[in-house]
């Protein structure tokens, strides 16, 4: 086995702004330069200075994004951004943000882009964690998903997790995201998010990944996963 040292997670920062950018990058593949005023209105309905000041520490931690190109360059960080509102209560509010301009206006056809925004954003952290896992000398098999895993852990998730053969069961009980969306009133838009991110990110992990997300938060009032993959021979 390697010796290197296991890489530090990204930050929910980085996160949020690579998320954004994959976004941006399917609905203008879509819909052309006619989406772009959607997402500036999406960023500016969050906040101008909130949003600035996640696309400066993403920017700080090397994350290439395109968050800034929709803030006007003289608005200020907000210098406290975190007083009221964690930063994956932001993300939440900026994935609905967008996510209802661009479905209010392209229907069932926005939909259809979102989702492909969190497919290819999942997909590129799932390719990711593979690295993760290589850079210590481990193959991308299911028992190192999870250890690789490539987003900050958190308390404010509540999660039992369950290890069988060939299988990971997981039940979140408590998740940031999925609260923000009820407590908005978004969760039409972020059920978009939910159903495609953890398929996405396990088939970029391994091609062989199968999940199967039969509970979810914003629905039965709790998220239930079972990832599986065949030991290979």
């Amino acid at each position: 086995m390697s010796k290197n040292e296991a890489l530090a997670p990204y930050s929910m920062y980085a996160i949020t702004a690579k998320l954004f950018t994959c976004i941006e990058l399917e609905t203008r593949q879509a819909f052309g330069d006619a989406v772009t005023p959607l997402l500036a209105r999406g960023v500016a309905n969050v906040g101008h200075s909130e949003m600035k000041a996640i696309a400066n520490i993403a920017s700080l931690e090397k994350e290439v994004h395109r968050l800034h190109a929709y803030i006007p360059s003289q608005v200020e960080p907000s210098s406290h951004l975190t007083k009221n509102h964690t930063v994956y209560a932001w993300m939440a509010k900026l994935f609905a943000s967008i996510s209802k301009e661009v479905v209010t206006v392209y229907g069932e056809q926005g939909q259809d882009a979102i989702r492909q925004g969190v497919y290819t954003f999942g997909h590129s952290r799932g390719q990711g964690i593979a690295k993760r896992a290589a850079h210590l000398g481990l193959p991308n098999t299911i028992e190192h998903y999870l250890s690789n895993y490539d987003m900050e852990r958190s308390d404010l998730f509540e999660v039992e997790t369950s290890f069988h053969p060939n299988e990971i069961e997981q039940t979140f009980t408590v998740c940031p995201f999925g609260q923000q969306w009820k407590e908005d009133g978004t969760g039409e838009y972020g059920i978009l998010y939910c159903q495609v991110i953890d398929p996405a990110i396990a088939k970029g992990y391994n091609e062989d990944f199968t999940v199967v997300h039969d509970e979810y938060v914003l629905k039965e009032g709790q998220c239930h996963f079972r990832f599986s993959l065949p030991k290979s021979n």
